[in-house]
């Protein structure tokens, strides 16, 4: 059975952490599943939150590795992202839902497996996640991150939604789920 994550497995180069995460589980209060897509971001990266240094909204991104940072995007939806070394973190875009579906969908709706957490906003939706949860270490509950089987499938992409800094290709996401939020490109 797959062991926790340790906070040491997070103090490392953003890029290095993120595709490791694919396969990995994550668990909200004992809701949650496999991960599929996550970007990272890091402090020398014109779209990251950090690129001009701590700010009391990324003041997270810059603690120790193996926490949570969360933010609010168009004053709507929260994100969930995992701080690696001091300003960089790990945007969680998608998870293929295993764990506590009927919670996901009380707080979704009626929707398909493939829809409840096929984007950042949908995932901290369905695993009902906040600004409480900013900060909070990932090693302790509510939250468990759970290691990826060994041979998970990882394929690399330019990250959506942003302008700045789009073409560098650190979207990482198992290729062919169908619970990504957006599929990857097709190989040129």
């Amino acid at each position: 059975m797959p062991g926790p994550l340790s906070r040491a497995f997070f103090d490392r180069p953003v890029a290095i952490v993120a595709p490791e995460l694919i396969g990995a589980t994550l668990l909200v209060g004992g809701v949650g599943g496999r991960l599929v897509e996550v970007e990272a971001y890091d402090e020398a990266d014109p779209a990251s939150h950090s690129f001009r240094g701590p700010t009391p909204r990324n003041r997270a991104m810059f603690g120790p590795p193996g926490q949570t940072y969360v933010y609010k995007i168009y004053g709507i939806h929260w994100c969930l992202n995992f701080v690696c070394q001091p300003g960089s973190a790990v945007l969680i875009r998608a998870l293929e839902p295993t764990t506590g579906l009927n919670r996901m969908r009380a707080l979704r709706g009626a929707l398909a497996d493939r829809q409840l957490c096929s984007g950042p906003g949908k995932l901290c939706r369905a695993l009902g996640i906040d600004g409480s949860h900013n900060g909070l270490p990932l090693d302790e509950p509510p939250f468990a991150v759970l290691e990826a089987s060994a041979g998970a499938k990882v394929a690399a992409g330019p990250r959506i939604g942003i302008t700045k800094g789009a073409d560098t290709p650190w979207r990482f996401a198992e290729p062919g789920s169908p619970f990504l939020s957006r599929p990857l490109p097709k190989a040129r």
